[in-house]
């Protein structure tokens, strides 16, 4: 019985939504609500998506930039969707890999997102610290990779750190905004960290830290 409510909660209305619509995870609509309140993707952007598996997020920013922009996911596993010639997937740690990598041949991102999560262990101060962590690091590339007036989008569990990650992405971008979308799972700890109009030129291709 546990097993048929996990999957009823699993397969709801967003689930169902998704595979009408042909995305591949439901997290599309946390991504299409943010779009709605803050415009973030218009025709021609370079964006970067971390932790992009199982690439609905791309396949949504990738509709919105149009043929003219260029994307780049990274992931430790390849995708199983298939995306357009302007997608340039990269394997690799994100905690360990050079932003200079993910730019290849470009000069900046427009846009940063990060839906990353950590690998849960079922203790909510061990997986809410390793959140902490994703969310630094993501946002650390978009400082290195973001242009100037660059937005970022990054996933991280409330929790001991947060209000710190939030003073940090402050310094750095001129407005912010904490959301939780309406696709987010109600027994969830998520939220996403909207920053907008980056202040400072990138320092994109300085090794990482």
């Amino acid at each position: 019985m546990s097993q048929l409510r996990d999957r009823r909660r699993r397969h709801d209305s967003h689930y169902r939504r998704a595979k009408r619509e042909r995305f591949v995870a439901r997290s599309v609509y946390k991504l299409e609500e943010i779009e709605q309140r803050f415009t973030l993707f218009h025709p021609g952007q370079h964006v970067l998506d971390l932790g992009c598996r199982p690439g609905s997020w791309l396949q949504f920013a990738g509709a919105r930039v149009g043929p003219t922009g260029k994307l780049v996911g990274l992931d430790r596993q390849p995708l199983d969707v298939e995306l357009g010639s302007n997608v340039r997937i990269e394997i690799g740690n994100v905690l360990e890999i050079d932003p200079a990598i993910l730019l290849g041949d470009l000069q900046h991102f427009d846009v940063v997102m990060s839906d990353m999560a950590p690998d849960t262990s079922g203790v909510a101060f061990s997986d809410q610290v390793r959140s902490i962590e994703l969310f630094e690091r993501a946002l650390e590339i978009a400082l290195a990779t973001g242009k100037q007036g660059s937005a970022f989008v990054g996933k991280v569990f409330m929790g001991e750190g947060f209000s710190e990650a939030v003073r940090r992405i402050k310094a750095h971008y001129k407005r912010s905004k904490t959301v939780r979308p309406q696709a987010t799972r109600k027994s969830s700890t998520e939220v996403y960290v909207v920053a907008l109009d980056k202040k400072t030129v990138p320092s994109a291709h300085s090794p990482s830290s």
